[in-house]
C-alpha cells in the first residue's frame, strides 16, 4: 500500500513476490501523481488500484481505476465493471455496474487541469506544520522522502502519550472542541471489525499500538496557511499531565 500519498518499498515487495512465486497488487489510493525513483505510480506488480473519492488529492466525486500491464486481467476488469457484457447481448462472467458517470469524469477533467496547483498547497501546507510540530516533544509528523514525488495530501502525526502529556484521542477531542476536524487514522484495526475478526483470535500487538497513536490533520486548498498556523499553536496549547502524575491516575483506577 502506497500510504498517505508516499511511494512504498515497490523494488523490495516485488523481491518477495518473485521469491514466493506470487502476484504483487498495489493500493494505490492514497498515491495518484506520486512517483517512484522518477517513475509514476501506476505501473507496477500485476495491477495498482486507485480510489478517485472525493477525498484524495484527485477525484471524481467517487470513482477509481485499475491500471496494469496485464491483457487477460483487464479484460476481466473490463468485464466486472459492465455486467459481465462480452458484446451487445452476451454475458459471459459474473459483473457489476462499475462504470464511470459522465458527470463523473467531467469532474475529474477538470480537477486533472488543476493537479499540480493541489499538490502545491498540500506541500505547502506540510511545510509549515513541519516547521511548527518539530520542536514539540512528544509529536512526529509522518514525513515524505525527499527521493520520490509525492502529493503531500495526508498529514499524519505518531503521538507519544508519555512524552506529549496526553493521548491521540484526548487531542482529537480537544481538536474537535475547536473546531479542527483531525480524524483517527486507521483505528480500529480491520482485525477487530467483522468479518475479518470471525478468523482471529489476532494478535497483532504493533497494529493495534499504531492505531492509538496516529492523528490525520487537515490539509487541501480550502485552508491557508494561517490556519495551519492556528492548528498548530492549539496543539501546543492541549493539556496535559506531567507523566508522572498519569502514572499515579492509572494506579488510582
Amino acid at each position: 500500500m502506497h500510504l498517505y500519498g508516499r511511494p512504498c518499498e515497490i523494488e523490495r515487495l516485488q523481491q518477495i513476490a518473485d521469491r514466493h512465486g506470487l502476484s504483487l497488487l498495489f493500493d494505490a489510493a492514497h498515491a495518484f501523481g506520486c512517483r517512484y525513483q522518477g517513475k509514476p505510480i501506476g505501473g507496477n506488480g500485476l495491477c495498482e488500484v486507485f480510489s478517485f473519492h472525493a477525498t484524495k488529492v484527485f477525484n471524481t466525486f467517487e470513482g477509481g481505476a485499475v491500471a496494469t500491464n496485464d491483457g487477460a486481467l483487464a479484460q476481466k476488469v473490463r468485464l466486472l465493471q459492465n455486467f459481465g457484457f462480452q458484446a451487445e447481448d452476451h454475458v459471459i462472467a459474473l459483473g457489476i455496474n462499475g462504470k464511470m458517470p459522465e458527470i463523473n469524469a467531467a469532474m475529474g477533467l477538470v480537477n486533472l487541469e488543476h493537479l499540480d496547483a493541489f499538490i502545491a498547497v498540500n506541500r505547502g501546507h506540510y511545510g509549515v506544520y513541519a516547521q511548527q510540530l518539530k520542536p514539540l516533544k512528544g509529536i512526529r509528523l509522518i514525513d515524505y522522502p525527499a527521493s520520490n514525488a509525492n502529493n503531500y495530501h495526508y498529514i499524519i502525526i505518531d503521538i507519544d502519550r508519555d512524552d506529549f502529556g496526553a493521548s491521540r484521542d484526548q487531542l482529537r477531542d480537544y481538536l474537535r472542541q475547536h473546531n479542527v476536524l483531525a480524524r483517527r487514522y486507521f483505528t480500529p484495526g480491520c482485525h477487530r471489525m467483522a468479518p475479518y475478526q470471525d478468523g482471529g483470535p489476532w494478535h497483532l500487538p504493533q497494529t493495534e499500538a499504531v492505531c492509538e497513536r496516529l492523528l490525520a490533520l487537515p490539509n487541501g486548498t480550502q485552508l491557508s496557511a494561517a490556519m495551519v498556523q492556528h492548528i498548530c499553536d492549539l496543539i501546543r496549547q492541549c493539556p496535559r499531565q506531567p507523566s508522572g502524575a498519569r502514572q499515579l491516575l492509572e494506579v488510582g483506577l
